[in-house]
C-alpha cells in the first residue's frame, strides 16, 4: 500500500522511531510531506495557478481550493492531537486550529471559527455551498467585509497561510523535544501505515 509516491507502508514501517535522536524521524517527516503536497497542496496550487489569468471577478475554483482545505484542516488537527477517527469532532477540531495555530490565531476568535466551520466548511463539504451571506475571494485580506458589508474569505490567502502551517508542524516535529507532538503523529502515521 502507498501512503505517499513512491513510499510503502512497508518503507515506513522500517523506520526507527522509538529512539527520538534517530535519523529516520527526518525520513518519516518527509514522508509526511510528500504526502500532503502530493495529494492536496500541488493540486490546489494548479487551480489557484489556473485561475490567476482571470480577473478577479471571474476566478472560479474558490469552493474547490476551500473543500480541499477545509480537509486538510481537519487532517492536520488529528495529526496534531493523535486522533484516528475524526467522527464526532470536526467542529472542536475546526474551533482549536483556528485559534491555536500560529497562522490563524489572530485572524480567528472562537465564534469566528465556529461561524467559519459551519457556513464555510460544512456548508461546501456537505451542501456543496457556503451557508450564510458569505463570498469567497481572490483579493484582499484574508478576510474581511466587501463594499456592500458581505463577509469573505480569500481563498489564496487561506491556501497559503494553509501551507505556512503544515511547515511550521513540520518544523515542531523536527524538534526530538517535542514528545508529545511526536507520540501524536506516530499514532496517526502509524494508523494511516496499518501498524
Amino acid at each position: 500500500m502507498y501512503i505517499a509516491p513512491g513510499i510503502t507502508n512497508e518503507k515506513y514501517k522500517k523506520l526507527n522511531l522509538d529512539n527520538n535522536n534517530s535519523p529516520d524521524w527526518e525520513s518519516a517527516i518527509e514522508i509526511f510531506k510528500l504526502r500532503i503536497s502530493s495529494r492536496y497542496l500541488e493540486p490546489v496550487d494548479l487551480l489557484i495557478k489556473c485561475d490567476e489569468n482571470r480577473s478577479p471577478i471571474d476566478r472560479r475554483y474558490g469552493f474547490s481550493i476551500l473543500a480541499i482545505d477545509c480537509l486538510l484542516i481537519e487532517t492536520l488537527q488529528s495529526f496534531i492531537e493523535g486522533l484516528t477517527n475524526t467522527k464526532g469532532k470536526s467542529s472542536k477540531m475546526f474551533i482549536n486550529f483556528l485559534t491555536q495555530r500560529q497562522s490563524f490565531k489572530q485572524h480567528f476568535n472562537k465564534e469566528e471559527a465556529k461561524k467559519f466551520y459551519k457556513e464555510i466548511r460544512c456548508g461546501i463539504l456537505h451542501q456543496a455551498e457556503i451557508m450564510g451571506d458569505n463570498l469567497l475571494w481572490s483579493i484582499g485580506s484574508l478576510k474581511g467585509e466587501n463594499l456592500d458589508g458581505t463577509p469573505y474569505i480569500n481563498r489564496t490567502k487561506f491556501h497559503n497561510l494553509i501551507k505556512k502551517e503544515i511547515d511550521l508542524y513540520c518544523n515542531e516535529l523536527k524538534n526530538q523535544d517535542n514528545l508529545i507532538l511526536r507520540k501524536n503523529f506516530r499514532k496517526k502515521m502509524d494508523f494511516i501505515a496499518r501498524i
